[in-house]
């Protein structure tokens, strides 16, 4: 059915909020675009004109084709080479959505992304629903097909389970880069003492590289393991510049909220590496260096403006 072009306006007005939503559910930038497509065409072959709340009905065969996603990405995620990460996005990127309140900023950080990998589908939507998009009860009842007292219960049990990890500190971008010059100062020291001072007894780090660059599958555990392994990722060699292209650029920048480390060869991001951070020190260390997962991120560094020099070179 062809679409008039005010029809085709008013999904581009949603767009931004569609891959905001998608994106907190898949935790894929490029999943998130594929499932805003499906649901343009499905619009495409709507009568339009017969929908009472045309931007609900977008909200919901979007939604229910994430949850068709996610229930098949559990089981591609078990042949999945290595630890699985959300794909990171920098600072500034439309596609982390609304940001006004606390809870919203939270729902899209880096270490509760990773959470919501321990939730259902159902549980995953109606808490992105519900925390970063404030839709009410009744509306998230609509979309899954469910009772609004089903709604209510699954989100506070969604909403225990993600409260259940470590309480997170909400930093600006300054307190953001001082952080990561922290860290890239002891991760470069070349001692494992300055890393131990920063990290919390129980701090983890865990890399994804999908199969395609070398990366750890098991975390390594506890402040002076994870020192250690630090310590000679951030060791300048030939061979690591061999292997992915040249120097690295190292640049402090946040991603999902969170500090963030960038590693740039010739223009092009090959990894991000996100900084979990709490009262007590750093929690976690978590590495993005599948190339597929970093696509997004390399178009979005060409396109903003880095005046300042990298903070060093590996």
């Amino acid at each position: 059915m062809a679409l008039s072009m005010s029809d085709v306006d008013r999904f581009e007005a949603a767009r931004p909020r569609l891959e905001a939503i998608a994106y907190r559910l898949l935790g894929s930038a490029g999943e998130a675009e594929d499932a805003v497509q499906e649901t343009f065409l499905r619009w495409q072959a709507t009568d339009v004109g017969r929908l009472e709340v045309p931007e609900a009905w977008l909200t919901k065969v979007l939604t229910n084709f994430c949850l068709n996603q996610l229930t098949s990405a559990r089981a591609r995620r078990e042949t999945y080479v290595g630890r699985w990460l959300p794909e990171p996005l920098l600072g500034g990127d439309p596609m982390l959505g609304p940001a006004d309140t606390l809870e919203q900023r939270e729902s899209v950080s880096y270490a509760v992304l990773v959470l919501l990998e321990r939730l259902s589908p159902n549980e995953r939507a109606v808490y992105v629903l519900r925390e970063a998009f404030d839709y009410p009860h009744r509306e998230i009842a609509g979309i899954l097909d469910i009772t609004e007292a089903a709604s209510q219960q699954i989100y506070h049990r969604a909403k225990k389970h993600v409260a259940d990890g470590r309480t997170r500190t909400e930093i600006d971008e300054a307190t953001a880069r001082r952080i990561v010059e922290e860290f890239l100062a002891a991760a470069t020291s070349g001692r494992t003492e300055p890393l131990v001072r920063l990290l919390t007894q129980d701090a983890v780090s865990v890399g994804d590289g999908g199969g395609k660059v070398p990366a750890r599958a098991k975390a390594f555990e506890g402040a002076l393991a994870v020192a250690k392994f630090l310590r000679g990722l951030f060791k300048p060699s030939e061979a690591k510049r061999a292997y992915v292209g040249g120097a690295a650029e190292i640049h402090a920048t946040t991603a999902n909220g969170e500090p963030a480390i960038v590693a740039v060869v010739d223009g092009r991001v090959v990894g991000i590496t996100c900084l979990e951070v709490t009262a007590e020190g750093i929690a976690a260390v978590r590495s993005q260096v599948n190339p597929d997962k970093l696509v997004r991120a390399t178009e979005q560094w060409a396109a903003a403006d880095h005046g300042d020099s990298p903070l060093c070179t590996l």
